[in-house]
């Protein structure tokens, strides 16, 4: 493959045969040994242009910190690790410089130290689970995808948000799982006396059949009921399903107002209906019927989400301005 910065060279190196070395050193601002370089390695790559173009400049001997490091400093800091799992590097540090100046050593510096665990294999420990048989299970920390601090939702269905209210009716545990469109504010909930995730999938199903669009993004915390079967039906939709930072409910705020707001407007009046979730559900529907089509919502202009959806233009307009097919 020819890159650009190849094609410009060949066009100097014509230019330079055509007009002479100083009309070319005007013209291109290149000196004339360059021109003699690029020439040669035409020449050596058999007349090909591929031959112009930028080769690595990686140094064939770079300094490595196996070499650099005594093996006393590394036993040191895994040592430290050890006893204080999972310290940091800048933690580590004043341990270590301790350790080096005692025994007149070079203490490295925080950064060095982070290459330096890096280098061991992370020397990363987890804390472990004794199961009832005494047998030990690791905990082991899984990545989730986290929401970006710079979204913005630009439409409905783009970011759905989803949140569950935990209720104590008479010693019985009762659970809302609720349902906020971060751009419409389109809103549901519904109660069920389970917490597993097969619960929370059914209920996203029923969000699928009531909100007419399809969600791109699904946002919950990380609570149980959303991961497995609840996790698998979001990427069965081909969705990105984002997880909130723990005890960090600013990160799903849409659906925490929306928990307040119902339980304020319904369910703090009809709480003694949740020992049966099928009774509680019927008035439920009727209160959400009435949230999304004519309570006023101060976020959208004093207007309910269904008229918002309404008044909103989906698609892009065409701009016939300067440059034709493009969209704004």
């Amino acid at each position: 493959m020819i890159t650009d910065k190849a094609k410009h060279k060949a066009r100097v190196l014509a230019f330079w045969d055509k007009h002479g070395q100083e009309a070319t050193e005007e013209a291109f601002g290149v000196k004339k040994r360059t021109l003699y370089l690029w020439k040669s390695q035409i020449k050596q790559g058999g007349g090909k242009l591929e031959a112009l173009n930028e080769k690595s400049r990686r140094p064939k001997n770079i300094r490595s910190r196996r070499n650099e490091w005594s093996g006393v400093i590394r036993s040191e800091i895994r040592l430290i690790r050890e006893e204080h799992p999972n310290l940091g590097k800048y933690k580590i540090y004043p341990s270590l410089k301790q350790f080096c100046d005692k025994n007149k050593l070079i203490c490295p510096k925080p950064d060095t130290i982070g290459n330096l665990i890096k280098d061991m294999g992370g020397l990363r420990k987890f804390p472990v689970k004794v199961r009832h048989n005494g047998k030990i299970v690791p905990i082991k920390r899984v990545k989730r995808a986290r929401k970006p601090i710079q979204f913005k939702a630009l439409y409905p269905g783009h970011c759905g948000a989803f949140d569950t209210i935990e209720k104590i009716v008479y010693g019985s545990r009762r659970y809302i799982i609720t349902f906020t469109d971060i751009y419409s504010r389109f809103s549901l909930a519904w109660a069920t006396n389970s917490h597993a995730s097969l619960a929370a999938k059914e209920f996203f199903d029923f969000v699928r059949f009531l909100f007419p669009f399809k969600l791109d993004y699904v946002l919950t915390d990380n609570g149980s009921e959303f991961m497995k079967h609840f996790d698998e039906a979001v990427k069965g939709l081909y969705a990105t399903h984002w997880h909130t930072y723990p005890k960090t409910p600013k990160m799903n705020a849409h659906a925490e107002r929306f928990n307040r707001t119902i339980q304020e407007e319904y369910i703090d009046y009809h709480e003694y209906e949740l020992l049966d979730p099928v009774k509680f559900n019927i008035g439920l529907m009727k209160h959400l019927n009435w949230h999304n089509t004519e309570r006023p919502h101060h976020s959208l202009g004093n207007v309910p989400p269904a008229q918002f959806i309404q008044t909103i233009n989906y698609f892009p307009q065409k701009c016939n301005m300067y440059l034709t097919y493009t969209v704004i």
